[in-house]
């Protein structure tokens, strides 16, 4: 049984400093590309940013230069570390995990989903 359960989502101000983490069980985790994503009230799932088997890694526009993921394959865990949030970082983000090596941005390509963790970013 696959599961990905979060971890790291809390209220925050903006300028702070957050980190998410994801841990993973059932899967052959350095076979598996990984991913974040978010999801604000009344607004569609969007990529955040992606880590492939190798390690190479991508970021949605919105948060390159002040995140980095990575991932502990030994751990299987997925890490998300975000830097200056602003209020516009606030959402549900998602840890999800993807049946290919190949990272992707797209939510539809990714297999397996974690329930979400809550950050929210004060003014």
């Amino acid at each position: 049984q696959v599961q990905l359960v979060e971890s790291g989502g809390r209220l925050v101000q903006a300028g702070d400093s957050l980190r998410l983490s994801c841990a993973a069980s059932g899967i052959t985790f350095n076979g598996y590309a990984l991913g974040w994503f978010r999801q604000a009230p009344g607004k569609e799932r969007e990529f955040v940013a992606a880590i492939n088997w190798l390690s190479s890694t991508y970021y949605a526009d919105s948060v390159k230069g002040r995140s980095t993921i990575s991932r502990d394959n030994a751990k299987m865990t997925v890490d998300l570390q975000m830097n200056s949030l602003v209020p516009e970082d606030t959402a549900v983000y998602y840890c999800a995990a993807r049946r290919s090596p190949v990272a992707k941005t797209l939510a539809v390509e990714y297999d397996y989903w974690g329930q979400g963790t809550q950050v929210t970013v004060s003014s």
